[in-house]
């Protein structure tokens, strides 16, 4: 009953992210196409296609045409098309043009941002049951 835990104890099952070192796109570098990675993501160069990656950065000289998909997102540069991430925050110098659902956003004092801000709903909790007892 008070025994200590063992070794063998079944993992959790929800796994914090592993660090990895991020991708990096350079200054002088155009991607046509969709990008998609589970790891980060900086970009200083510029993508036209969608991208899907785990945390993004977007330098100031960096850009994306198309929509992004990632946990947490953060720009300097230009984004033009929707933003989809539960983190969001727009640096003074950022330029974004389309839609962006988030669970939180961030805007600095200086951004452009011109679309519609959609909050994300939380994840939906299972319907608790009642047991009626018959009498």
């Amino acid at each position: 009953m008070f025994s200590k835990a063992t070794k063998d104890a079944a993992p959790e099952t929800s796994q914090p992210r592993k660090l990895t070192a991020a991708s990096l796109v350079a200054e002088d570098v155009r991607i046509t196409g969709n990008l998609e990675s589970k790891g980060d993501l900086h970009l200083d160069g510029v993508v036209d296609g969608d991208l899907r990656v785990g945390m993004l950065v977007i330098g100031e000289t960096g850009g994306v045409n198309g929509s992004i998909h990632a946990d947490a997102v953060e720009i300097r540069g230009r984004v033009t098309g929707v933003i989809c991430a539960r983190r969001v925050k727009l640096w003074a110098s950022a330029r974004v043009d389309g839609d962006i659902s988030h669970a939180e956003l961030s805007i600095e004092a200086g951004a452009h941002f011109e679309g519609r801000s959609l909050a994300l709903a939380p994840a939906e909790e299972a319907p608790t049951l009642s047991v009626v007892a018959a009498e």
